[in-house]
């Protein structure tokens, strides 16, 4: 019979957060897998628990080694927890790995569900939850950090973001660049710690701030694009776009439902600018014939 993979949240600063579940795998677990031991041994001692079971570590520079050595745990039938430094295993920690092996495995896979950073952040932000997504960490090369800034500058969604307190500052004048400075945004710090602080305002405003230097663990929320004003086309522009399908050998009836469909406009109204084009370069036609 094969084993269970347990992946446990971890508190993010307040050791009091821990779920009562984490306790018992803690100290029932056959093999605890640790990003760090030496937390795990403050964090176990903090919370009373004795570990019954073997603790190794796991984390991004032993993770593709030790991979399979948990996986044969797993298939011999042990119960293997997997705990990070702090939050859920797998965002933006190690895990995804494991998980996915033992999913290939057919091993079973459940969690305790604990504090989460990323999810603390976005109800603390003041900006909009309902849908958003995960950057984690920007690449550290100025050039990369652009780039990928870039790639993401028109989504619509809330994004969330890790970054290092030494980086912060040019992180968030490098989304300033490329996300324009007044876009909201949230920078969360300490959370659930003592000197706990969440600093809100335009993401310009935000770097500035950071210039003076920003300590401890670091998730910034910045606010989705805004919706892109309506464009209007002019009827000259609707019937060029038409003309250059149908130089491209689309049958006018089908280029302009093209059109339509492409700008979210009625037919008939592409139509209709295509007629009157037509109407006004009459003349000009019969002059050069």
């Amino acid at each position: 019979m094969t084993g269970v993979l347990v992946l446990a949240g971890t508190p993010i600063g307040d050791v009091s957060d821990a779920p009562p579940r984490l306790l018992t795998e803690l100290a029932t677990a056959d093999v605890i897998a640790a990003e760090d031991t030496r937390r795990l041994r403050r964090l176990t001692q903090a919370l009373g628990v004795t570990p019954a079971g073997r603790v190794v570590s796991y984390f991004e520079g032993n993770e593709v080694g030790r991979t399979p050595e948990l996986v044969e745990a797993l298939l011999g039938g042990a119960r293997v927890l997997l705990v990070t430094d702090a939050g859920m295993p797998s965002v933006s920690d190690p895990g995804y790995r494991l998980v996915a092996a033992a999913v290939a495995a057919d091993v079973k896979v459940t969690a305790v569900p604990g504090p989460s950073a990323v999810l603390t952040a976005l109800a603390l932000s003041g900006l909009p939850v309902d849908r958003f997504t995960f950057e984690g960490f920007l690449p550290r090369k100025t050039g990369d950090r652009a780039r990928q800034l870039a790639t993401i500058a028109a989504e619509p969604r809330t994004m969330v973001f890790f970054e290092a307190p030494h980086r912060i500052a040019e992180a968030l004048t490098a989304m300033a660049e490329a996300f324009g400075p007044e876009r909201p945004a949230a920078v969360c710090r300490e959370l659930t710690k003592t000197y706990e602080e969440v600093k809100r305002g335009p993401i310009g405003d935000l770097a500035a701030w950071a210039a003076d230097g920003v300590k401890g663990e670091i998730t910034v929320v910045v606010a989705g694009a805004p919706p892109a004003a309506p464009q209007e086309h002019t009827p000259a522009e609707l019937a060029r776009l038409v003309a250059v399908r149908e130089e491209a050998g689309e049958r006018r009836k089908e280029a302009i439902a093209a059109v339509a469909a492409q700008l979210a406009l009625p037919k008939r109204e592409v139509f209709d600018a295509v007629v009157a084009a037509k109407k006004e370069g009459a003349p000009e036609a019969r002059k050069n014939g």
